[in-house]
């Protein structure tokens, strides 16, 4: 017997894309499935003149979706995990993820250059906290600039001479087929990306349990285990958009290496830890990382964003 299953997404291109990526997974997995997309215009979507990290964080992404999951109105939401809260939705789960893909940020820039051939006194545009706090300690002569918007408003913005260099993730661009227009890949450990970014997570009611059992077979569970340990640190430090902290768990060699910075917007003060082990040791790994973040000092820079 034939299932409809709907998705809610947002409207942007990207999350359409994510959205049909989706669908079509599950359409040739379930070839009795239908699958129908509901797209939303979310309040992050409506507010576009003021910082993320001042009108609530990257949750404003989520709640149009969310309330149409707790309604009943949608089955499943595809979200990118990194604007997902790390204190999960009461009725909703978030387990299920796809392969991660390329998980970097990327620079681009109106002239080719990359990020250490900018010239002193370029104006980059970025609205997210932990890609300035690295931009500002890597080149303290780069003027940072918000910016908000969708992936080709922004980059159109910086064509028309806005900015020199704007910074996004490269997984957004690839999906678009917009590759071609990277300068300059920023990569770890001397960069490190936000968390779980480049991976697509996929949320539902948490009893529904025959929408689970459809979800189930799209987990990778590599990538799993390296959102769990990435989104235990931020846990940890109480992480959300207002706070510069980027955390990054990938293969290296025969075992998980991760690694984890948290500091000031202005990257005068930047913290790391790092640690190293086999799967079973996700977890431990990431405990000591967010200890060890918390006995350099992390607490003070929390408690000085949570005040601001």
């Amino acid at each position: 017997m034939s299932r409809t299953l709907r998705i809610a997404t947002r409207q942007s291109e990207l999350a359409l894309w994510q959205a049909n990526h989706v669908a079509d997974l599950l359409s040739r997995r379930y070839v009795d499935l239908n699958v129908e997309l509901l797209p939303m215009l979310t309040q992050g979507d409506r507010i576009l003149d003021q910082p993320l990290a001042s009108i609530g964080g990257k949750g404003l992404f989520l709640k149009e979706l969310e309330r149409a999951l707790l309604s009943g109105k949608a089955d499943l939401a595809v979200h990118s995990m990194k604007d997902v809260p790390v204190v999960s939705t009461p009725d909703l789960s978030v387990d299920i993820v796809l392969e991660r893909a390329n998980p970097f940020d990327a620079l681009l820039s109106r002239n080719g250059e990359t990020l250490e051939e900018l010239p002193p006194g370029s104006r980059v545009g970025t609205s997210s906290l932990r890609r300035q706090c690295q931009l500002r300690a890597l080149r303290p002569d780069l003027y940072v600039l918000d910016l908000r918007g969708n992936v080709n408003t922004r980059i159109r913005k910086m064509q028309e001479g806005e900015f020199e260099a704007i910074i996004l993730a490269r997984a957004g661009l690839e999906r678009l087929g917009l590759e071609q227009l990277v300068s300059d890949t920023l990569l770890a450990p001397d960069w490190l990306p936000a968390v779980t970014q480049g991976t697509i997570c996929l949320q539902y009611r948490e009893n529904d349990n025959e929408t689970r059992a459809l979800l189930k077979p799209l987990n990778h569970p590599f990538t799993s285990v390296c959102s769990n340990m990435e989104r235990s640190v931020s846990r940890a430090l109480e992480g959300s958009c207002q706070l510069p902290l980027a955390v990054f768990a990938r293969k290296q060699g025969s075992k998980l290496a991760l690694d984890a910075l948290i500091g000031n917007p202005d990257g005068t003060s930047i913290l790391r830890s790092k640690r190293s082990g086999t799967e079973t040791e996700g977890g431990i790994m990431a405990a000591e990382v967010a200890r060890e973040l918390l006995d350099q000092g992390a607490g003070d820079i929390i408690s000085a964003l949570s005040h601001d």
